[in-house]
């Protein structure tokens, strides 16, 4: 498989599924509208933005966060159609989420974005004409990784603060990915640590964890291994599974080897010993991507599983 990017010495080739699958488009045009750039939050004097598309016709209230991330890379360049056109036909209304990117910002801070993400949409629920209380996510690879974090991690807002953006739930309401990171400490195997090693070596940038010197006022990078472990833990999804999570579906390749699909069956494990809805799709003899007919089959089975637990009967 090509990729469309090379970052850290790895391939992006997540992304590189992406750009195989296109969009419908019928005689009369587009069944959406698209409003792009639209500023979710704001950090370091840099813009996170998200496009919103709209369907035209048929809209079922429900919302969904496709998280646009491949190797904790992110970019507008990044939005596929081909990812979003199946869910604009079935009537739900997608933003399509771009975070702070490897290799300037790691996953910790990048997870504060997709906090953010979720808090404007929830918050701009009326002007978008969705339910707050129907949110679903969606992505692959690290965006799978970010998505179940959103699932297992969400959190009620502050209420306390003087954003009203910040005062909103960051909680959704069912997640479906592929291929997702879920344990770095437990990478293939138990004690595998994949902190931007071992079979993550080539991504050591979204590893790169950094601390604010209150001396220096400078970022300077964390070496202590107690807190790189303990971040390590922190940014893993499998660390965080509760009985409220929304239910889960996770397709995955059985032949994955930058994923090992070990990642996948842990968390399934724990969601369902947690009485969660959970499921996984084991796509026999198929590496970290699949041909992108294949692939878009798979989002079909996304919008089915959205379909169960997003839509109103």
């Amino acid at each position: 498989m090509s990729s469309i990017r090379t970052v850290a010495g790895g391939t992006v080739a997540f992304l590189a599924v992406l750009l195989g699958l296109t969009a419908a488009r019928g005689d009369d045009g587009p069944n959406f509208t698209r409003t792009e750039d639209v500023v979710y939050g704001r950090k370091f004097g840099t813009a996170l933005t998200l496009d919103v598309f709209t369907p035209k016709a048929n809209a079922n209230g429900a919302a969904l966060v496709f998280v646009v991330s491949g190797g904790w890379f992110s970019a507008h360049e990044a939005i596929n159609l081909g990812f979003v056109q199946e869910f604009l036909n079935r009537g739900y209304t997608v933003f399509a989420v771009v975070h702070g990117s490897q290799p300037k910002f790691a996953i910790p801070e990048v997870l504060v974005d997709m906090h953010r993400s979720v808090r404007f949409i929830r918050s701009r629920s009326k002007q978008y004409d969705i339910d707050p209380e129907r949110i679903g996510i969606y992505g692959g690879s690290a965006g799978g990784h970010l998505s179940l974090m959103q699932g297992t991690a969400g959190d009620a807002g502050n209420s306390d603060a003087k954003d009203p953006v910040e005062q909103q739930s960051s909680r959704v309401q069912a997640v479906a990915c592929f291929y997702p990171p879920t344990d770095f400490l437990n990478y293939g195997k138990p004690g595998e640590n994949a902190l931007g090693r071992g079979v993550l070596k080539d991504f050591r940038a979204p590893f790169d964890f950094k601390e604010l010197d209150p001396k220096t006022k400078a970022f300077v990078a964390i070496t202590d291994e107690s807190k790189i472990l303990a971040i390590g833990r922190q940014i893993s999804p499998v660390n965080h599974v509760s009985s409220d999570d929304p239910p889960t579906l996770i397709i995955h390749g059985d032949a994955d080897k930058l994923v090992p699909i070990q990642q996948s069956e842990l968390i399934v494990e724990k969601l369902k010993a947690a009485n969660v809805t959970a499921e996984l799709v084991v796509r026999p003899g198929a590496d970290h991507g699949w041909a992108p007919a294949e692939m878009a089959k798979d989002l079909g089975r996304f919008a089915d599983w959205f379909d169960k637990y997003l839509v109103k009967k």
